[in-house]
């Protein structure tokens, strides 16, 4: 398997969270990649650094969402933004390097869940000629 950075769904990534005043999340300890000839099913995922590394390497919690080529790319713009705000969801608001899990305290990572605040950052979206680029 092939990790490449990736620049584009960096950037898309940051609009995401500025639209969405996500403050919580650090967008510069947050980095995208895209894999190649994964097996994997999945269209993205999102790994935490653990607070044994953290501590071991002297760092702070960073984040990396891998989008799986082809299957995140061949997507629709409107679907790959709303995985991207799925994998968002899973970072905690203490931004430590764990994950929240698709269930938790009676909140869910679900699609409507996603499609909610995938509205939200369609009608908030300050800049509609960037957000129309994107497309």
């Amino acid at each position: 398997m092939r990790f490449d950075l990736a620049p584009d769904i960096q950037e898309r990534v940051n609009h995401i969270i500025g639209v969405l005043n996500y403050t919580h999340l650090d967008n510069n300890r947050i980095i995208c990649i895209r894999s190649y000839d994964s097996k994997s099913h999945a269209l993205a995922r999102i790994w935490g650094l653990s607070r044994v590394w953290q501590k071991v390497l002297s760092v702070k919690s960073h984040y990396i969402i891998e989008v799986l080529n082809p299957r995140f790319d061949k997507l629709t713009k409107e679907d790959q933004e709303k995985t991207l705000i799925h994998e968002l969801l899973h970072i905690p608001k203490k931004f430590s390097g764990g994950l929240v899990p698709h269930t938790c305290f009676g909140k869910k990572i679900d699609s409507r869940r996603v499609d909610e605040i995938y509205k939200k950052y369609f009608d908030n979206s300050k800049d509609r000629l960037k957000f129309w680029l994107f497309r």
